[in-house]
């Protein structure tokens, strides 16, 4: 059976779009007969790190979203276990 990964294809179409984006930019730059080849080179880094910069963003916080509902799981199991341990020592005692 085939699984199907909606997510693979969203990463998919932004990363077309992202490279759409990159090579429109490339072309415009390089039509702009007007701008200095210096300025273009300063957009063409300051796009290049504004991307580096937002996927680092994204990263962080898909971390710490990550690292919250591990510990939100472990503290889920932990109120079980006391809750369970609760029961059976009520259990004994009758």
């Amino acid at each position: 059976m085939i699984e199907r990964n909606d997510n693979a294809l969203i990463l998919m179409l932004n990363g077309a779009g992202v490279l759409m984006a990159y090579g429109l930019l490339g072309v415009s730059l390089w039509l702009s007969t007007e701008v200095p080849l210096a300025t273009k080179g300063y957009w063409g880094m300051g796009i290049l790190l504004l991307t580096i910069s937002l996927i680092n963003v994204v990263k962080y916080r898909f971390d710490h979203r990550s690292s919250e509902d591990r510990i939100r799981r472990i503290e889920e199991a932990r109120n079980e276990k006391m809750l369970e341990e609760a029961i059976l020592d009520s259990k004994t005692d009758i």
